[in-house]
């Protein structure tokens, strides 16, 4: 399946939290976009892999992505060295897209910025034909490199180089972050509290929205980072 644009993250909620109202607006223009989750989050306060799986499962359905997959490497372990690359080419390559978005380049967690130097590193690397890797089945996979790789902003504030404009997509984005819920805030829960699971944390997120949104003139947005110059054909796209 050819996508046009692959979300890849560290955690199972990071696509949610940073890029879902991209995600939608790409959707909504009738691109075919995936996910890939690097680990199950078992390092997670809250919640165990398998209700991360589930709750995963059901905030793709949601925001309507063709595929969520998940690599399965450790959580809180994971280097960007030669294993794991090699890990996540084929999913590069199996799915073929022209965008990628990743985890912030720098972050409060460790591993979204460990996910960022992978991903990004790991996008070159599937470009490389004497790189031999294999599908489910056991056959060869062509080479590909995506044009695009750009990093969505998560809870450290990072100036972007753009931001996209989801004010028709947050209550959507928002319905997406709640199917985790394990994660987060729920007054009901037994859980023990951590970062992400009191009502503030929601609050900011909506907060750090609106400040993007602002910042371009709408209600709500989502800032982006690119490793390398964007370049144009036509000044009244940026309109």
């Amino acid at each position: 399946m050819k996508l046009d644009l692959l979300a890849i993250s560290a955690h199972p909620d990071d696509v949610e939290l940073g890029c879902a109202g991209t995600i939608l607006a790409s959707i909504a223009k009738g691109k075919k976009v995936g996910i890939v989750d690097l680990t199950r989050g078992e390092l997670g306060t809250r919640g165990t892999p398998e209700i991360r799986v589930q709750e995963a499962t059901e905030a793709a359905k949601v925001l309507g992505a063709s595929v969520r997959d998940n690599v399965g490497i450790p959580d809180g372990f994971f280097q960007n060295d030669p294993d794991h690359q090699l890990a996540l080419i084929p999913y590069i390559r199996k799915y073929q897209p022209d965008i990628v978005l990743a985890n912030a380049i720098d972050d409060r967690h460790p591993d979204h910025g460990k996910g960022a130097r992978l991903i990004y590193d790991t996008c070159f690397l599937s470009g490389l034909r004497r790189i031999e890797t294999t599908d489910d089945k056991g056959n060869a996979q062509e080479p590909w490199r995506p044009k695009f790789i750009y990093h969505f902003i998560q809870d450290r504030y990072i100036k972007p180089d753009f931001i996209v404009d989801i004010t028709p997509y947050w209550a959507k984005k928002e319905e997406a972050i709640r199917a985790f819920r394990s994660q987060f805030y729920d007054p009901n829960s037994e859980e023990p509290n951590s970062y992400i699971s009191s009502p503030e944390f929601l609050a900011f997120l909506e907060a750090r929205a609106k400040e993007y949104g602002h910042s371009i003139g709408v209600k709500y947005g989502e800032g982006f980072t690119a490793q390398r110059i964007i370049g144009i054909d036509d000044l009244w796209a940026l309109i």
